[in-house]
């Protein structure tokens, strides 16, 4: 098992809560990790474990222990992988259309991660089961996924998506008209109260927002381009569900699986355009991706049968 060096740090003036405190202080982890530490007692203040509400004061010396990294017992799979883009930190992969992101129950092997654990090392910190992964996108969903190599990588690239500045654009043809060119949906999303397998739009579910624009309409339906605010699961799907205008060949939050005989595998949602930070040189990263082919095609029997 690899081991991550301990840090050690002395406090020079009081200045609130542990888990505050660490949060705001310049290190390699995100507050959300920082905050588990403390609970499982990784994290002392003078040799003592404490509560992530205890106070700090001036002069108390704070040790953050992280745990031994478990070698993954997963197994790198030769699976043909899509990459747009490598260096020493980070790949952004093209996901294909059914693919799902990480093994889990029903899905034990197969996953990109089979594929990225033959390709590359992966960073460590997101669990034994979920190396590298920094986001996530639905198995029918297709397109740019970001990927960590190593540790640093992934809690920059965490970072970023938390701050919101890691740009996510999707391209969805969903069922229906709209009026207007662009708008934006903000409705709190959270586990559906009666199906825990989906999400629901609830009163008391965490903000989500999404903002959207028309790219080209059809009859009785609109190619839209969304934008991601947060990154909520399904939040796409269960935003567009929501206002009425579900994404085409969505199963679970619409109906239809075909469109003029063309059997649909899953719904016509596609991760399009990834921006972001590379995090040693500071330069933005930019990367497009086209429709796949189903999803053209379907657009291009739209454009035909228009009259």
């Amino acid at each position: 098992m690899a081991e991550i060096t301990p840090v050690t740090m002395t406090i020079d003036q009081e200045q609130g809560r542990l888990d505050a405190v660490l949060g705001q202080a310049k290190l390699p982890y995100s507050r959300s990790t920082l905050a588990n530490w403390i609970k499982e007692g990784l994290v002392l203040v003078n040799d003592q474990a404490v509560k992530r509400s205890y106070v700090v004061k001036k002069g108390d010396v704070v040790s953050i222990n992280p745990p031994a990294v478990k070698e993954t017992t997963l197994e790198a799979e030769n699976i043909p992988l899509d990459v747009v883009y490598e260096d020493d930190d980070l790949l952004v992969v093209n996901k294909p259309q059914g693919m799902v992101v990480h093994p889990a129950p029903g899905h034990s092997g197969g996953t990109l991660v089979n594929a990225l654990l033959y390709h590359a090392p992966l960073s460590t910190i997101n669990g034994e089961f979920r190396p590298g992964i920094v986001h996530r996108i639905d198995r029918d969903t297709s397109g740019l996924l970001m990927v960590a190599k190593n540790d640093q990588a992934h809690h920059a690239l965490a970072a970023e998506l938390k701050a919101h500045k890691t740009q996510r654009i999707y391209y969805a043809l969903v069922k229906g008209n709209f009026e207007e060119n662009e708008g934006t949906i903000d409705a709190p999303i959270g586990r559906h109260p009666k199906d825990r397998k989906k999400q629901a739009v609830i009163g008391d579910g965490r903000e989500a927002v999404t903002h959207f624009k028309v790219i080209e309409r059809f009859v009785g339906y609109t190619l839209l381009e969304l934008a991601l605010e947060t990154g909520r699961t399904h939040q796409i799907r269960v935003h567009l569900a929501y206002i009425g205008h579900p994404v085409v060949g969505d199963s679970v939050y619409g109906h239809q699986d075909k469109i003029f005989n063309i059997k649909l595998p899953g719904q016509l949602l596609h991760a399009k355009t990834l921006v972001l930070t590379q995090p040693k040189t500071q330069e933005e990263l930019r990367f497009d991706s086209a429709l796949p082919p189903l999803f053209e095609q379907v657009l291009q029997e739209l454009r035909e049968n228009q009259g």
